[in-house]
């Protein structure tokens, strides 16, 4: 099952976005502190499922930094947590186009298409990820995810193009057994 990391976890200006307003400006200390507690405010609204007032706070902190990557990437988890998979994708397709350097979009975005079963499309995203952060888990792991479930496909496949093939057969319940504990030993009903 692939995974997204906690919400709170995510520290994305680590990487050195710049703070800076709208029209470019760099922000006083006042404005940056009072930015970063209603960022904390709206991670807040969304850990608690409080979508509506999270959007109202995020687009409001959008307006005074519209290309903001922490603002944006708490909209792109409040519309995947609203089921908006649509939306959530665009805002995460957004955020890699500006700025590639950070791996947890490519991550988010790789449970959707992982979600919506576009395989393919969720490997090459988390092979992007984990290029970019080498060292991070749950990346990894979700990239592990992936490729069992496109070898599974591919040992269907083989066991569905030759009947006598028994090998297929055999590692494909090994995949189902890697995706879902305890159904490769179960008999068909």
């Amino acid at each position: 099952m692939l995974r997204l990391p906690g919400i709170l976890c995510i520290a994305l200006l680590a990487f050195g976005v710049s703070v800076c307003a709208q029209d470019g400006r760099e922000l006083t200390e006042e404005a940056r502190k009072q930015y970063a507690a209603d960022l904390k405010e709206a991670s807040a609204l969304v850990k608690a499922r409080k979508f509506a007032e999270a959007q109202t706070k995020l687009d409001a902190l959008l307006v005074q930094r519209p290309r903001e990557p922490q603002a944006r990437f708490l909209l792109g988890v409040a519309a995947t947590e609203e089921g908006k998979t649509d939306a959530a994708i665009a805002i995460f397709r957004g955020l890699i186009e500006d700025y590639p350097e950070l791996p947890e979009p490519y991550n988010n975005l790789a449970v959707l298409y992982a979600q919506r079963g576009e395989y393919e499309s969720a490997r090459v995203a988390l092979e992007t990820a984990t290029r970019t952060a080498p060292d991070w888990a749950v990346a990894r792991e979700n990239l592990g995810d992936v490729y069992v479930r496109l070898a599974a496909a591919q040992y269907d496949r083989a066991a569905k193009l030759d009947r006598d093939n028994k090998t297929a057969p055999a590692k494909l319940a090994l995949a189902r057994e890697l995706l879902l504990p305890g159904t490769a030993a179960k008999p068909k009903p």
